[in-house]
Order: structure tokens, then C-alpha cells, then sequence
């Protein structure tokens, strides 16, 4: 193997828990997600990331659902890593979950490590049966 001596990261590892099993939403170690501090709170800005990777699993009829996933977030006081992110995302994909849940679970997920002054969720998902389905979720802090 190549990368014989690589070391394998302990996010990395609690996002492969779900290899070779399938498992539910609440299965999701929302651990992983890490933060760093926001250093110009008070200054709004809006910081959007996406993967066109996501995947999860169908649990109706247990196929793969491939999305385009995008977060819209404006910071309080922390912004999101994006490796600790990108190891949470990794970790839906052997998670069986609707699609209209996966956009909450990550919104509500989020929410709790970052508490930003607001977030949106957008997950479009790729055509089946000749239907594609795009869900939005958005969150602004009174």
C-alpha cells in the first residue's frame, strides 16, 4: 500500500465508524465538529461553503442519494473547520435519512456549535425517477 505509515486522524476515524453498516441520523458523532473563534465579531459577514460530495442513503428503498450541499452562515463569535466538517459530512454516508431530514440534522447540528446570527441550509439532490428534489432550511437568531 502506498501510504503505508500514514496516520490515520481521530476525526477521520470517528466519521468511518459507519463503514460496511448502515445506521440512523442519531448515529451521527456530532463531535467531530470543531470550531475556531471568529476574531472580528460584531463584523457581519456571510461565509458559504458547499461539496458537490455529499451522500446518504435512501431509507425507503436503501439506494444512494448524491446532493450538492450548501452552508450559508453569518458568524457570531466561531466559524466552522472545515476539515472537522468535511469528516462530519463523510459521516452520512452510510446514514439512512430523507432527504427533507438531512437538511434539518445539519442545520441543527451546526446551530449548536456555532450559534450564528443566522444559517442556511441547501441540499439539491440528484434526479431519480425523473424528479429533482431541493430542500432549503433557514435559521436567523432573534
Amino acid at each position: 500500500m502506498i501510504y503505508e505509515d500514514r496516520r490515520i486522524d481521530p476525526l477521520e476515524e470517528k466519521a468511518k465508524k459507519t463503514i460496511g453498516k448502515t445506521y440512523l441520523s442519531k448515529d451521527i458523532d456530532t463531535s467531530i465538529l470543531q470550531t475556531i473563534e471568529y476574531e472580528y465579531p460584531g463584523k457581519k459577514i456571510n461565509v458559504e461553503l458547499s461539496t458537490t460530495e455529499f451522500t446518504s442513503i435512501c431509507p425507503f428503498s436503501g439506494l444512494p442519494d448524491f446532493a450538492n450541499l450548501t452552508i450559508n452562515y453569518v458568524p457570531r463569535a466561531k466559524l466552522i473547520e472545515l476539515k472537522s466538517l468535511k469528516y462530519y459530512l463523510y459521516s452520512y454516508r452510510n446514514i439512512k435519512i430523507y432527504n427533507e431530514h438531512v437538511v434539518n440534522k445539519v442545520i441543527e447540528d451546526l446551530k449548536k456549535v456555532l450559534n450564528p446570527y443566522e444559517i442556511t441550509i441547501t441540499a439539491e439532490f440528484t434526479i431519480r425517477g425523473g424528479i429533482k428534489n431541493k430542500v432549503t432550511v433557514h435559521h436567523k437568531k432573534k
